[in-house]
């Protein structure tokens, strides 16, 4: 396994990710992951507020440089943190958001995939809505 620093998605979660972009025809290499915080929290715990605001100018510069046309927003913390905290994930997963030209795409985080194995549906689904809509 090659496990680079400050490579995203490296462990099990990592792995599950990768096994989807394979069910849906993508190479990881052809998409860029970007995390809203650049180190790791200790004990691998969600980040708080003030260190993903410490963080976002970096991804505000991430975003320019790359010009995306879709976003996928995997889990809450980074839904909350680009779209906004009256959102939810729940709520969100599976529908499409736009904003400023970019199209965003809620969905599970892997890691909660690992937790509740009844989430990959959905989350397969959201991808292929992502890839049904780069396909046009």
């Amino acid at each position: 396994m090659r496990i680079g620093f400050g490579e995203p998605f490296v462990g099990r979660a990592g792995k599950l990710m990768n096994m989807a972009f394979q069910a849906l025809g993508m190479k990881r290499e052809e998409v860029y992951i970007a995390n809203i915080v650049k180190c790791r929290p200790p004990a691998n715990r969600n980040p708080e507020e003030d260190e993903c605001r410490a963080c976002m100018n970096y991804l505000r510069n991430q975003v320019i440089l790359v010009k995306p046309e879709i976003i996928v927003l995997l889990g809450s913390v980074a839904l909350k943190n680009i779209l906004g905290k009256e959102y939810g994930i729940t709520a969100s997963r599976g529908k499409w958001v736009e904003k400023k030209g970019i199209k965003y795409m809620p969905t599970w985080h892997p890691a909660a995939l690992l937790r509740d194995e009844t989430k990959k549906i959905d989350f397969i689904k959201d991808l292929q809505l992502v890839m049904e809509e780069l396909n046009k």
